[in-house]
């Protein structure tokens, strides 16, 4: 159960109502700080509408960060988003097997990114090995884009964990699908 309530449309002033243009938990708790809601949703909106990042593997390093700190709310929302940016059901399969140390059919780019996900969410930062392997599949834009996007949704998984955000319903059914690991 949450920590904050959920708030609706008609709990905040009127100039806050596009703060709820996605009705998810996870908003509906950050509007009790509209200002913060609005920061936080701008640097969203540039990784996903702006970013130059190719957006499967944007969406990749987003599901093995809620993968790798087994957040449920962030991997099942972006099972979800990632499917429409040209993630495969074999790719969110390939995250847990890349976690694992397993042998996957992903291209280099993609296991490049799925490591600087987990270096950076595990150990704070991207080794060498993983830096040298990035900037050979990606342009120096698109690599410091890569980085905000981890980092973001790191920030963005300790928010989620500490107000103790509830998966819709709706979201559930991936869980079952894509089972996180047991902690």
């Amino acid at each position: 159960m949450a920590r904050l309530s959920y708030l609706d449309k008609e709990d905040l002033a009127e100039d806050d109502h596009d703060l709820l243009a996605r009705n998810i938990n996870l908003f509906r708790a950050l509007v009790h700080s509209p200002k913060a809601a609005r920061a936080i949703g701008r640097l969203g909106a540039f990784i996903r509408g702006r970013s130059r990042i190719d957006a499967r593997l944007r969406e990749l390093a987003i599901l093995q960060v809620g993968y790798s700190t087994n957040s449920e709310y962030e991997f099942s929302h972006h099972i979800e988003i990632g499917r429409g940016f040209g993630v495969s059901d074999d790719d969110i399969r390939a995250i847990a097997e890349e976690t694992a140390g397993l042998a996957t059919d992903l291209e280099p780019a993609a296991k490049a990114v799925l490591r600087a996900a987990r270096e950076m969410t595990h150990a704070l930062a991207v080794s060498e090995e993983t830096f040298d392997a990035l900037r050979q599949e990606l342009d120096d834009e698109c690599l410091v884009d890569l980085l905000v996007t981890i980092a973001y949704y790191n920030a963005i998984v300790r928010l989620l964990a500490t107000l103790q955000i509830d998966v819709e319903d709706e979201y559930r059914g991936y869980l079952r699908e894509f089972p996180l690991p047991q902690a």
